[in-house]
Formats: C-alpha cells, sequence, structure tokens
C-alpha cells in the first residue's frame, strides 16, 4: 500500500517490520521520491538538512531486535525516544509500554510517525517536535531511548549533557550505534554508566553494518 503524504508532497510506503513477536507498521518514504524531493528544498534553501531521518537505519534494526528480545527494559514503563525519525524502537515499545513518546527535531518526521502511529492504532503513543538543544527541565521517562544519534562530532558534548541530564534523573539510557571510530571517544565516555553491551550484524540493509547497544544506568 502506498500513501501519499501531504506535508512534504512526499510518496510513501507502508511497510511491516518484525522483531521476534513483535510486529508493527510503519510509513517509510519512497528512496527515488525523497531524493527528488530533497534536491527541490536545495533549490529554495541550499542550507537545508539533508533527510537522514527518512530512512531505515542499521542501528534502529539493533535496537528493535534488543527490545524484542530483552523487554523486560520498556515493560510498563514510560518511554521516550530522541531523533525518533521514522520512530520504529518507540512503535516496538508502545506495544508493551505504559506511554511511549516519540520525537524529533524535524516537523516532517514527527507528522509522518503521527500517521505511522494511528496506523497501528497505538493508544499510547504519541509523537512531538523535540530539539535535544532546548529540551524542558522537567521531560522525564522511565526509559530513553536513541539510535544512530552519535554522528556528528561537533555535538557529542551537548549530547553527553542531555544522557548524563537523563541518568541523574534515575532513567535508564538504551543507545543503539553503529561502530563508527570517530564516535569512539564519545562511547569511551559513557563507559562508566555501561551496564550491558550487545553487538549485532545488522543484515537487513546493505552494506551489513555491525552494531553496538549499551544500556546505561548511573
Amino acid at each position: 500500500m502506498r500513501c501519499f503524504f501531504a506535508a512534504m508532497q512526499l510518496q510513501t510506503q507502508i511497510k511491516n517490520f518484525q522483531f521476534g513477536e513483535y510486529q508493527f507498521n510503519a510509513l517509510i518514504p519512497d528512496k527515488e521520491a525523497l531524493q527528488q524531493w530533497y534536491q527541490q528544498q536545495l533549490k529554495t534553501n541550499k542550507q537545508a538538512p539533508a533527510p537522514y531521518w527518512a530512512q531505515v537505519w542499521a542501528a534502529a534494526y539493533a535496537l528493535c531486535n534488543f527490545l524484542a528480545d530483552r523487554n523486560e527494559f520498556i515493560n510498563k514503563k514510560t518511554v521516550l525516544e530522541l531523533a525518533a525519525g521514522l520512530g520504529l524502537p518507540s512503535f516496538l515499545a508502545a506495544q508493551t509500554s505504559t506511554a511511549v513518546t516519540c520525537s524529533d527535531v524535524s516537523p516532517d518526521a514527527v507528522e509522518l510517525m503521527q500517521q505511522s502511529i494511528a496506523q497501528n492504532k497505538f493508544s499510547n503513543c504519541t509523537a512531538t517536535v523535540l530539539d535535544w538543544n532546548q529540551l524542558p527541565a522537567d521531560l522525564t521517562a522511565d526509559v530513553l531511548l536513541l539510535s544512530d544519534i552519535n554522528y556528528e562530532p561537533q555535538v557529542f558534548a551537548t549530547l553527553y549533557k542531555v544522557l548524563v541530564s537523563f541518568l541523574e534523573k534515575g532513567a535508564t539510557i538504551i543507545l543503539s550505534t553503529p561502530q563508527r571510530l570517530m564516535a569512539k571517544p564519545f562511547i569511551e565516555q559513557l563507559q562508566p554508566f555501561v551496564i550491558e553491551h550487545y553487538s549485532e550484524t545488522i543484515t537487513a540493509v546493505e552494506p551489513h553494518t555491525d552494531c553496538s547497544v549499551f544500556v546505561l544506568k548511573k
């Protein structure tokens, strides 16, 4: 089934995902249409950010696999996903968590996630615009999910502060990341908080990608 995403004038496809015993639908932008849309954006704004949020990355698969296998981390918990993109880990979490908020800095991403939430008829899941540079001081959750967010070294310092602030509030953080060399210093900085570490080669994407999932707790 194909849908027309009005906010971006972008064609999307409803795709079914299954991880262990959990399955859900998500709206996924057509790759060719996405590239054409982005080129159109560049014509009017040369600084238009690339729509990295609009595809399924290996780290999202790794995080979903981990959550499906270790559901006790999110079962009956309040869950927040930052930089959720297409929202796959949030949609898996919504099946057993008390409440899930999937967020992204891109309003286009949020609108697409809202449509996916409606497709799945999730009553305990909401999508909202959040910028980790300007998070509300009272924002809390039992569990914070992050997938493939540590790819720009210039934001590592800010991101580290965000993670520590959630840890200090008692949250458990589950961070999924490709094994990038440039991200090594950031991951090493988090090591004092790591209580579990899981690695997997994701074959659902090309090229196959080695990913790590870290569980952090203070």
